[in-house]
């Protein structure tokens, strides 16, 4: 993993409203070259796990993908993609995370697939910025597919 430049630092800080809790790289700008989505360490700082791997901090893209959210899509995406297809989305997501954890970390682990969850949809941003940064994700093009209607 690149890890983040002072400069990164300091956008996704601003972006977020606070700190970030653990090392990341920026793996989507935009066409300004500002931080779109982030690709986080698995343990926080402090060791605490972080199931999100794929972070969309973008502040338009987000605005846009809180929107679908609170419009109810959630469960509409859930309804509409294949459950296979999201079963496969989440094992190969904890699959890549769990990836980066040392084999001789002890202690707590991330848990889940996309945003920690094994079953469903728990966060278009979440599902988002996985297929944003590249990651096959059904929801995710799901997401695309309704912003670009």
């Amino acid at each position: 993993m690149i890890k983040a430049t002072a400069q990164d630092i300091a956008r996704v800080t601003e972006l977020l409203g606070r700190r970030p809790q653990g090392d990341f790289e920026v793996v989507v700008r935009d066409n300004t070259g500002d931080p779109v989505v982030v690709k986080n360490e698995p343990l926080l700082f402090d060791g605490t796990p972080m199931p999100t791997r794929f972070w969309l901090v973008g502040s338009q893209p987000h605005l846009l993908v809180s929107r679908l959210e609170s419009a109810g899509c959630i469960d509409l995406a859930e309804s509409e993609v294949d459950p296979q297809e999201l079963a496969q989305t989440h094992m190969m997501y904890a699959i890549e995370r769990d990836s980066q954890i040392p084999a001789d970390h002890i202690g707590p682990r991330p848990h889940g697939g996309v945003a920690g969850t094994r079953t469903g949809v728990k966060c278009l941003h979440a599902h988002y910025a996985h297929w944003l940064a590249g990651g096959k994700d059904v929801v995710g093009a799901w997401v695309a597919k309704r912003l670009a209607i």
